[in-house]
């Protein structure tokens, strides 16, 4: 039988506030258990919540950038279930009346060695609270409970079931992550706990329309995990159906150790978390000049963004994608340029086109390979934008070739804080500058063509190996100082071919 799998994710992201939602205690990690949690977050008695409205203007902001609808009056509710790291016994949630409904995100991926493309359906984003964290090791046997996390603001995000593979999953997450952090609204730090997802999976007999049993999976932090668990979990039902069982719905944990998933509880429909609002909370009212403010001072948005250097730069859509592929990059591609065009002020469309594509094409290749190497981020590269574009400079104004760029790039990177002008000191103290006065390569030109008789009758003869050949000996010559098109062109003069 031919099965068809069904993916939806419910994402957490843990909002970029300093306090916490219903309290003014600090959300910064790292500090000692149990010191960030006030009386508000451990619900001592008397305490009442009170919100945020930061966290409120980073679910609008979210709400803006997938074109979801903005509710104008919401709603808080109790969640009620038990949990040694739930002070109050119940999670203050948000349920019939989310801040954010409907939306969507537009995914791309390959598959099969196919370029996909998706557009997933959001069912809503609502703000809640986060619980603690229980921990369960170094305890001697017993377990400790961190209230630190408690009250942290989260945005949960809630996919419709529109996913058909682990790796459209990974897509539709990784776009996710992409576009909080360019909002500002999450730092993405999926280590820390920042963005966490919960994969909702089910197969069916493929051209069923109803869905079969969902299982989800809790508390995935890597996209890797996220894969390998939906990978997993599909197995693990399709093998539990064909052998004539039955899928049960429930919760479960991605073990990454074993490589499975295994059952944690029974999964909970909403009736058995008796949700009922919150007495402690009014309806939150969201004006529309409020919406109209965070519209205002939203960043422009990655699909703009990259339809705008195609349609002004001449970008390629690949090359557009990858110099977006984070805010982080499309503000050090967009200083590079900057840069670039004031130490060579582009005289026409065609030369600002060739600096757009010359400074992305660094940056997807050279750049990108030393930040990978070195597990490092864009912000904390060694060169700067300044730097790059000055490369660049001396690259289309002809001092120097591509591969001796490389050399100086490489250099660069190895003295973190070198000056802005370390480029052009460094060609003139390795006496690094290009070739291309038409005298000198003429000279060079002659010298080899007469030296090479053998390699001239070849070329002559129909080898086009020939001509490389020769051209490899002027540039030997020169120590690979000889502007190499200057030398392609002078050659095929002389050769009159």
């Amino acid at each position: 039988m031919q099965w068809e799998v069904v993916i939806g994710l419910e994402t957490h992201a843990q909002l970029a506030t300093r306090s916490k939602i219903f309290s003014g205690a600090s959300t910064a990690f790292g500090a000692p258990p149990n010191t960030q949690a006030c009386p508000v977050d451990l619900a001592l008695p008397g305490v009442l919540p009170v919100l945020n409205r930061e966290a409120v203007a980073c679910a609008i902001r979210f709400g803006l950038a997938v074109g979801a609808r903005i509710a104008p009056r919401s709603v808080f509710a109790r969640k009620n279930y038990f949990y040694p790291d739930l002070p109050k016994g119940y999670q203050i949630s948000q349920y019939e009346i989310p801040v954010v409904g409907g939306g969507g995100l537009d995914i791309a991926w390959e598959e099969g060695g196919e370029a996909r493309s998706r557009h997933v359906r959001l069912t809503r984003a609502h703000l809640e609270e986060d619980a603690g964290k229980s921990l369960h090791e170094d305890f001697h046997g017993m377990s400790g409970i961190d209230l630190n996390r408690a009250g942290t603001p989260l945005l949960e995000i809630v996919s419709e079931p529109d996913m058909r593979s682990s790796r459209e999953a990974v897509a539709y997450a990784r776009a996710l992550h992409a576009l909080v952090v360019w909002l500002g609204i999450c730092d993405g730090n999926m280590q820390e706990g920042s963005f966490r997802c919960d994969a909702n999976v089910s197969v069916r007999p493929l051209g069923q329309q109803a869905f079969g049993t969902r299982c989800e999976i809790k508390n995935l932090n890597s996209f890797r995990f996220l894969e390998r668990a939906i990978d997993f979990e599909v197995r693990r039902q399709i093998a539990l159906i064909e052998d004539g069982g039955r899928v049960v719905q429930e919760t479960r944990l991605y073990d990454p150790d074993r490589d499975e998933t295994r059952s944690m509880r029974s999964k909970e429909d909403a009736q058995d978390y008796r949700y009922f609002p919150d007495p402690d909370l009014p309806p939150l009212v969201i004006a529309p000049d409020w919406v109209d403010a965070v519209r205002a001072a939203m960043p422009e948005l990655p699909q703009a963004m990259r339809a705008r250097f195609e349609r002004e730069l001449g970008l390629s859509a690949y090359d557009a994608g990858g110099v977006t592929a984070s805010r982080a990059t499309a503000v050090w591609f967009e200083a590079t340029l900057a840069a670039l065009a004031g130490l060579m002020p582009p005289a026409d469309v065609a030369a600002r086109a060739a600096q757009a594509k010359l400074i992305a094409n660094w940056m997807l290749a050279d750049l990108a390979a030393a930040l990978n190497r070195d597990g490092a981020e864009i912000e904390h590269a060694p060169v700067r934008p300044a730097q790059l574009a000055r490369l660049a400079a001396r690259i289309l104004d002809g001092t120097i070739s591509g591969k001796i760029a490389k050399e100086l790039f490489a250099a660069l990177w190895a003295v973190p804080d070198s000056p802005d002008d370390a480029i052009d000191r460094e060609i003139d103290a390795r006496g690094l500058r290009q070739i291309s006065d038409t005298g000198a390569l003429e000279a060079l030109v002659d010298e080899v063509l007469a030296t090479n008789p053998k390699s001239v009758e070849e070329f002559r003869a129909g080898k086009e190996k020939a001509f490389n050949a020769l051209v490899g000996q002027v540039m030997k010559a020169s120590r690979g100082k000889a502007n190499p098109q200057a030398v392609n062109q002078l050659m095929r003069q002389r050769l009159g071919g």
